[in-house]
């Protein structure tokens, strides 16, 4: 199971969401502007403010890392 945290705004989380797509991976996305409680589970699981965070079946990632992602899906460079 895969969980973004994202806004409309941010421009990294696009990314993120394209390039599931692009690879044909499922995610669930959380818009965090609007929902509070989403918002603080996001801190507590990241220990931050900034989007996007990736919750990949429990490992988190901060940002859009690329190589990181590609490790935890397991997609060759």
């Amino acid at each position: 199971m895969i969980t973004i945290y994202s806004t409309p705004t941010c421009v990294y989380c696009n990314n993120v969401k394209e390039y599931l797509t692009k690879n044909n991976i499922q995610y669930q996305e959380i818009d965090v502007s609007l929902d509070e409680k989403e918002l603080e589970k996001m801190v507590a699981i990241s220990g931050q403010m900034g989007v996007p965070v990736i919750d990949i079946d429990g490992d988190v990632v901060v940002g859009f890392d690329k190589e990181k992602i590609d490790e935890l899906l397991k997609l060759k460079p």
